[in-house]
């Protein structure tokens, strides 16, 4: 029941934040697939909380262990399951919150649908989650490699503080270089100078991821209902703390003309071109050759290491006050996330588009 993401290659997670740990369940994978795993675990090290003085201090190594679906180093076409467990649980930081509901959570709305919560950490609620995403997402990137495709995210706004340059001008190779994943080194410092004063504040603050896919095929995308950025938007609004999903011009094209707007193209060599690439790489929902290029935008983290005022299951007013690890901003480790499931849904509609039509 919501737990699955994907038609062809699916994905199935499963545990919870203070659980003995948590995995996921991968469907569809071809046979054949050289399975890196010390690329998933290099993935998972992105995610990871408390790699930095501007995450979380929880110390998790997230290593992870392939039960099954690879042989000899190659997936086998069987469902490949992958588990991470919990070693750094202090469930006991959540217990003066176990029958209060805390501002912006999903305490509440998770009591009122299943009648039980578990409020160590959110539970199921909890980012702590898209561990299991990252490492389904990680062999997806696998995938993705196979047919030359790449995708990069980046923290290009962190509060009020934004990167106003084109991801076209930016290096790449300079997102893990810093704390913060900025590609430019001194918004980057910026940045990360904001979020510590924000956590000294005892406060939090939200930010942007922007990602960009390069060498997607055209002809990705499935209409009327499963279009390529319908796909994507709704893979990036499963992401908790996601507020946000607007691909190319995005609100920015409302104030331009059609004139101004349109995409013209133009032959290239062998291929089709657009001189402009406003519709961020997809049109009719399909991906048409170029760039695809988003961004997510996430909120502040809703715990606050301040006291707040709510109530409890008995209706009563109560006060809520901040405990246990959190982190000031969470852009920082979004950024694989981010890409995860963007390069889950690319590879789930690569695999969709074999079905389409007889080969020529």
């Amino acid at each position: 029941m919501g737990n699955s993401f994907g038609r062809v290659f699916k994905i199935s997670t499963f545990g919870e934040s203070h659980g003995k740990g948590l995995g996921v369940i991968i469907d569809g994978c071809p046979a054949g697939l050289p399975i890196d795993e010390d690329f998933i675990r290099q993935e998972l090290q992105r995610r990871k909380p408390g790699q930095s003085k501007i995450t979380t201090q929880r110390k998790e190594e997230d290593e992870c262990q392939i039960l099954s679906g690879v042989f000899e180093g190659k997936s086998t076409g069987t469902p490949i399951a992958i588990v991470i467990m919990n070693t750094d649980q202090k469930s006991k930081d959540y217990s003066h919150i176990a029958d209060k509901y805390r501002p912006s959570h999903a305490d509440f709305t998770y009591q009122e649908k299943y009648g039980i919560r578990d409020y160590r950490g959110g539970g199921r609620s909890s980012a702590r989650e898209t561990a299991a995403r990252v490492a389904a997402g990680a062999v997806a990137k696998l995938m993705l490699k196979h047919f030359g495709i790449e995708i990069n995210a980046y923290v290009s706004q962190a509060g009020h503080i934004k990167l106003e340059k084109p991801y076209q001008e930016l290096d790449f190779s300079e997102i893990e270089k810093n704390i913060v994943r900025c590609p430019d080194p001194k918004k980057a410092e910026e940045m990360i100078e904001y979020i510590d004063l924000i956590r000294k504040n005892r406060d939090t603050v939200g930010g942007v991821v922007s990602c960009v896919a390069k060498n997607v095929p055209v002809g990705l995308g499935e209409p009327v209902f499963d279009r390529l950025h319908a796909d994507l938007g709704k893979a990036m609004l499963s992401i908790n703390a996601v507020k946000g999903f607007e691909y190319g011009s995005g609100f920015d094209g409302v104030s331009m003309k059609g004139s101004e707007h349109n995409d013209a193209f133009y032959q290239d060599g062998d291929r089709v071109r657009t001189k402009t690439n406003f519709s961020g790489g997809i049109q009719g929902g399909i991906s048409n050759g170029e760039d695809i290029y988003f961004r997510v935008a996430f909120k502040p983290v809703a715990t606050i290491m301040t006291d707040q005022e709510s109530v409890n299951q008995a209706g009563e007013s109560v006060t809520v006050s901040g405990k246990g690890r959190h982190d000031p901003c969470v852009v920082p480790r979004a950024v694989p996330i981010v890409e995860a499931m963007g390069a889950l849904v690319l590879a789930d509609f690569l695999l969709l588009n074999r079905l389409n039509k007889l080969e020529e």
